[in-house]
C-alpha cells in the first residue's frame, strides 16, 4: 500500500492534535479515576476503529481488515504492558498523581521507537526473505517465554538503562512534584520520576520489539502497521488506569498472549512457504477467539476470590 507525503503528514498532525489535547486536559496532575480513564479509553478506541472505517472507505475491505487485525493484535499485546507498569509504580511507590505525566511522555517515546522499528523491520522483509524465519523464530521463542516463564518478578533497579542514568546524572532519590530535573545546591540534578520514566521507556522497548514483529506477520505496510501500533498505543494510558485495579483478575491471559504471538511467528515463516500469507478473515478470527477465551478463563477462574501476588515493593 503506497501512501503519499500529505496523508503521513495528516496523520501526524492529527495524533499530536490529539496528544495536545491530552497533556493539556491532565495539566493539572490530577488522580484519574476509573470513569475518567473508561470515557478517555473509549475516545481513544473510538479512534482507532473510526480510522479503520475511514481506511474501508478509502482503500477497501482487505486493507481495513488487515489493519484492524493488527490493531486487535496491538491491543492485547499491550494489556502486558499496563502489568509491568504496574510493578514499576508499586516498585517505586509513584504518587497516583503524577502517573499519568510518566505515561504520557512514555508514549511519545514509544511511538518514536515503533516508528523506527517498523521502518527497519519492513526493510528487513523486503530485502531479506529469510528474515521472516529469523523473527518468526524470535516471536515462538518470546511465547513460549510469556507461557511458562510470566510469573517471573524482575528488579527495576537492575535494567541496565536505569542504572546507566543513575551513574552517569546526578540524581536525587526522591519525588519533587512532577519535576524529572531540579536544581538542589546549584546543581541540576534528575528526580526519581525521571528514573521512573526511563524504567517505563526501556521496559517498551523490549515489548515493541515482539509487537512490532508480530504485526509485522500480518502485513508489511508500514503505513498499515505504525498507525495499527499508533492507534493502541493511544490509548495505552487510559487502559492503564481502567485495568490497574483489575490485574490480578487475568491470571490466565498471558497464555492468550502467548497464542497471538507464537501464531504470528508461525503466520510469519508460513509467508516464505508454498502456504503464503494466511487470510485475514482467520488472522482476525484468531485473535478475537484466543483473547475472548483467555479473558472469560481468567474471570471464571478468579471468581471466587482467588488472588495473584502482589507486584514487589520498593525497599
Amino acid at each position: 500500500m503506497s501512501v503519499s507525503w500529505w496523508v503521513w503528514a495528516l496523520l501526524m498532525l492529527a495524533i499530536a492534535v490529539m496528544l495536545a489535547v491530552d497533556l493539556f486536559l491532565h495539566r493539572d496532575n490530577h488522580v484519574i479515576g476509573f470513569r475518567e480513564a473508561a470515557t478517555w479509553s473509549g475516545i481513544w478506541i473510538a479512534a482507532g476503529l473510526l480510522f479503520g472505517v475511514l481506511l474501508w472507505v478509502w482503500q477497501g475491505g482487505d486493507v481495513a481488515g488487515t489493519y484492524f487485525a493488527g490493531y486487535l493484535m496491538e491491543k492485547a499485546l499491550s494489556i502486558d504492558n499496563v502489568f509491568v507498569f504496574a510493578l514499576i509504580f508499586t516498585y517505586f511507590a509513584v504518587p497516583a498523581a503524577y502517573q499519568h505525566k510518566v505515561l504520557f511522555w512514555g508514549v511519545i517515546g514509544a511511538l518514536v521507537f515503533r516508528f523506527v522499528f517498523i521502518f527497519v523491520g519492513a526493510e528487513l522483509l523486503d530485502r531479506f526473505f529469510w528474515t521472516a524465519y529469523l523473527f518468526g523464530a524470535f516471536l515462538v521463542y518470546t511465547a513460549y517465554k510469556m507461557a511458562f516463564r510470566h510469573g517471573e518478578q524482575t528488579d527495576p533497579d537492575r535494567n541496565l538503562v536505569v542504572r546507566l542514568v543513575r551513574r552517569i546524572l546526578p540524581t536525587d532519590p526522591a519525588y519533587h512534584g512532577d519535576r524529572f530535573f531540579v536544581r538542589i545546591d546549584g546543581k541540576r540534578v534528575a528526580t526519581l520520576l525521571f528514573v521512573v520514566l526511563i524504567a517505563v521507556e526501556t521496559t517498551d522497548l523490549i515489548f515493541a520489539i515482539d509487537s512490532v514483529a508480530a504485526i509485522l506477520a500480518i502485513t508489511t505496510s508500514t503505513f498499515i502497521v505504525w498507525t495499527a501500533n499508533a492507534f493502541a498505543i493511544l490509548g495505552l494510558r487510559s487502559l492503564y488506569f481502567c485495568l490497574a485495579g483489575l490485574l490480578r483478575r487475568f491470571v490466565h491471559l498471558h497464555y492468550g498472549l502467548a497464542v497471538l504471538l507464537a501464531f504470528a511467528g508461525v503466520k510469519l515463516i508460513l509467508s516464505e512457504t508454498p502456504v503464503g500469507k494466511l487470510p485475514i478473515p482467520v488472522t482476525l478470527g484468531v485473535i478475537m477467539a484466543t483473547i475472548a477465551v483467555s479473558i472469560a478463563w481468567s474471570l471464571r477462574s478468579t471468581s471466587a476470590g482467588s488472588e495473584t501476588p502482589e507486584p514487589a515493593q520498593r525497599r
